[in-house]
């Protein structure tokens, strides 16, 4: 059954507008957002439908296809920040971000097809979904850098999560077969082709089902190692020093500090040879660029673990032009770029390595860069 009829089975009528928008991978430039570096990530195929209807009062009626004996209620004068609540809090935040623009109740109907705790960005796929449909629907004519800072502001402020702006920008701003180059620091986009399928190529995406203790705090003392380590340096941020500038302070740091620093650096550094890479198709030069960032983020940054460092190794032992870990790190998804026709054994490879050692059996995703969000009915 399709999710507008669904909708009708749900709640009273039709939906006004059905929208979607994706997940996304980030193909280079890890953990240097909260240092005012580049990124640039692409949106996935997978994607998340929000159907949407306005009500005559101030009744708020969210449910999912994939929960379909819940339905969950409130009203937009009860709309409050408080940290209680499940999925549907991601959908209330994003209500609550547009503020005095609702000017009525919701019924919502979400379908999410992202994956589930495989660092894809589920959440902001669900966010922006449902603030392209309500920017839409309400005509607030929001850029979508305003949208994707509304976004940003639900998960942040409503759901509690301080997420960067990474993830609903590139959900909302992506083009097909284009990655986006976002700059952390004024929130400038580039659009830079990604055109795997021309070459022959396809990115796979390898989530290893890991999730280790101590992310968060692991995060946590990361991030203020970087902060700490540029308060010593005497500048805003890591972003605005270069590796030879680094050398020439290390006293000023600890050791600790100095290679969290050396991470950042030379990752903003690959995001712009990446760039580079790219615009020359230069495959293998790109593939060589990932596995210099993983190496980095398990050495320097040390944020992998062993079920990601097995993946990007089997990876690069069955063909693969290059891998890395990809989020946040002590677990999540790594991705690996191949050529078309080495998928399916380097797929059996890593599965085959994992049962060996005791290891969850991984789930494997492909993906061509993809659009971002869009109106579908």
């Amino acid at each position: 059954m399709s999710l507008a009829n669904t909708f009708t089975a749900f709640f009273s009528g039709s939906p006004e507008i059905v929208c979607e928008a994706p997940g996304r991978v980030n193909l280079i430039g890890e953990h240097v957002d909260y240092c005012d570096g580049f990124v640039m990530p692409f949106a996935i195929s997978d994607r998340t439908h929000a159907a949407i209807k306005r009500r005559p009062d101030r009744k708020i009626r969210i449910s999912s296809m994939q929960r379909p004996n819940e339905i969950f209620e409130t009203s937009l004068d009860d709309l409050q920040p408080s940290g209680e609540g499940n999925w549907e809090r991601y959908i209330c935040g994003v209500i609550w971000a547009f503020g005095d623009h609702i000017t009525s109740g919701l019924e919502i109907l979400v379908d999410g097809h992202v994956a589930l705790g495989a660092g894809l960005s589920s959440s902001a796929a669900l966010e922006c979904s449902v603030a392209f449909g309500l920017d839409q629907l309400f005509e607030t004519r929001f850029s979508l850098a305003q949208l994707a800072k509304l976004a940003q502001r639900a998960e942040n402020d409503f759901v509690g999560m301080p997420c960067g702006i990474m993830d609903q920008s590139v959900s909302l701003m992506a083009q097909a077969g284009n990655a986006l180059l976002l700059d952390c620091r004024d929130l400038s986009t580039e659009q830079i082709p990604l055109d795997l399928a021309s070459a022959g190529l396809e990115l796979l995406i390898i989530d290893t089902q890991a999730h280790h203790a101590l992310v968060d705090g692991g995060y946590a003392e990361r991030r203020a190692s970087c902060e700490s380590a540029a308060a010593k340096l005497g500048i805003k941020a890591l972003r605005d020093c270069s590796i030879s500038e680094l050398e020439d302070s290390r006293s000023k740091l600890t050791e600790l500090e100095y290679m969290r620093a050396e991470h950042i650096i030379n990752d903003i550094g690959r995001v712009h040879e990446c760039v580079d890479r790219l615009k020359n198709n230069d495959f293998i030069g790109v593939g060589n660029i990932l596995a210099k960032s993983h190496a980095s983020l398990r050495d320097l940054f040390e944020i992998s673990c062993p079920e990601l460092n097995l993946a990007v190794d089997t990876a690069l032992e069955n063909n693969s032009l290059g891998g890395r870990m990809i989020g946040g790190g002590f677990g999540g998804s790594a991705i690996a770029l191949f050529k078309v026709a080495d998928i399916d054994q380097a797929k059996r490879a890593i599965a085959a390595a994992f049962k060996e050692v005791g290891f969850t059996e991984p789930r494997f995703f492909t993906s061509l860069p993809s659009a971002g969000a869009s109106v579908t009915n």
